[in-house]
């Protein structure tokens, strides 16, 4: 039996000082069908600034300050060219303070 889906997608920005920050956003593509999935997908990682709308703020992410993007869960509609599916982590990523 397949488990109940969460409606919301966690994103955590890891940014080029060490910091990190995580948003939760409610699934607004949960109806979409694969296709539009992966366009919209690679639409929005072409963007230089992404904005989240939070009840109390607007909050404005230029992309070139930003060295990974983490999605929970994971995106695994996505297929094509540069997406390697089923991969799993070795090692855990070495963060220095």
């Amino acid at each position: 039996m397949q488990s109940q889906v969460d409606p919301y997608t966690q994103l955590t920005f890891h940014y080029l000082n060490g910091q990190t920050e995580s948003f939760v956003v409610p699934d607004a593509l949960e109806d979409e069908t694969h296709h539009d999935l992966r366009i919209e997908v690679r639409h929005i990682l072409q963007k230089d600034w992404w904005l989240l709308n939070l009840p109390e703020q607007t909050v404005m992410i230029n992309i070139a300050n930003v060295i990974k993007v983490e999605v929970r869960p994971a995106l695994d509609q996505l297929q094509g060219e540069g997406i390697f599916s089923n991969a799993e982590r070795v090692t855990a990523l070495n963060r220095g303070r």
